[in-house]
């Protein structure tokens, strides 16, 4: 697809310095730019790339003023960054545009669906499904029975969602997530086996979830596993049964949330922190990374360590920590110097 510097400016309500006329086919990097492309301009530190880049058009802040000539086409916005993702989501949405029904797949019985669905070949959509406006399903995904899925989701390749799940409406599924998998749910017997607790409950995901690749949450033993609107999931992260993340929290990669976890709204929680099960996580809440956590937390903390304490307290401990072997010297030093001074008065 080709686009003019006046058509770009139209939809980002620019102004054009420059050729109307100019088009572009791709997006590039500013330092990395060349003829046909569409890049941006927003850090100072980059400044200096825009008077030699190749690049055909040349998204810029309105206060910015050029100190010599220019090859490129500016569109000048309020905010270049901004205005460079506006266009990527677009660009984005542009080239996912599929629809139609590939083969080989499997339909099961009672399935229905709305318009502009896309399912990739070798996909399987089980019985009663439910599946809304603008869905996309890439190929080798896996639909389990009675799923219900909102309008303008996209689940990517083999990605599965087992039975009974529900996903609303705006949602992203990258490759490789599994939802509605079992809990980990296992009672011990006298002889030291283990006896499988069945996991009857579902996963309840709200709307404008994204979740990453490889991301895995475990359908609740009873009742439901439950992320709410606007959460957003790294790759690689574990969450157990009956978990609940709040709205609007965000999570990195490599996390692990044990069962029965509460976490409310508007958390950030950094890679590889580790999460105990049955736990009240309060709202607004920040946990660094590979933090630890085994206690209940209120609003507003920001934790570090494992197991995690406050931020603060945990900068301070840090400089001891750091220094331990020395101040064992001192102390070992110290005792040593009472020790003499001891039998020096006994003498």
């Amino acid at each position: 697809m080709k686009f003019t510097a006046e058509q770009i400016a139209g939809i980002l309500e620019g102004e054009v310095v420059g050729n109307p006329n100019a088009e572009v086919h791709e997006l590039s990097k500013i330092e990395e730019g060349k003829k046909g492309s569409l890049t941006f301009l927003s850090n100072p530190k980059y400044n200096n790339y825009i008077y030699s880049t190749e690049a055909t058009i040349t998204i810029v802040n309105k206060a910015f003023v050029p100190e010599s000539e220019l090859k490129t086409t500016l569109i000048k916005v309020e905010d270049a960054y901004m205005a460079f993702s506006k266009l990527l989501e677009f660009y984005d949405q542009a080239k996912g545009q599929k629809s139609g029904i590939e083969q080989p797949t499997v339909i099961s019985e009672n399935v229905k669906y709305g318009e502009k669905l896309y399912l990739g070949s070798f996909s399987y959509i089980g019985q009663n499904v439910t599946l809304g406006d603008n869905v996309k399903i890439y190929p080798n995904c896996f639909i389990g029975d009675n799923v219900i899925i909102g309008n303008n989701v996209t689940i990517f390749a083999g990605a599965k969602i087992y039975s009974e799940t529900q996903i609303g409406n705006n949602c992203i599924i990258h490759s490789g997530v599994v939802i509605g998998a079992d809990g980990f749910g296992f009672a011990p017997n006298t002889d030291g086996t283990y006896k499988k607790i069945p996991q009857i409950g579902n996963v309840v995901i709200e709307d404008n979830v994204d979740i990453g690749s490889c991301t895995t949450i475990d359908r609740a033993t009873m009742g439901s596993t439950i992320i709410r609107k606007g959460v957003k999931l790294d790759n690689q992260i574990q969450i157990a049964h009956n978990v609940e993340i709040g709205e609007n929290t965000v999570i990195a990669a490599q996390t692990g949330i044990a069962g029965s976890t509460k976490i409310g709204k508007n958390g950030m929680i950094g890679g590889q922190v580790g999460i105990a099960g049955h736990l009240s996580i309060g709202d607004n809440v920040r946990i660094q990374a590979q933090a630890g956590l085994a206690r209940n937390i209120k609003d507003n903390e920001v934790l570090q360590g494992s197991p995690a304490f406050g931020y603060n307290d945990f900068s301070k401990s840090y400089v001891h920590f750091r220094n331990l072997p020395k101040l064992v010297a001192e102390i070992e030093e110290l005792k040593k110097q009472i020790l003499n001074q001891k039998n020096g008065n006994n003498g």
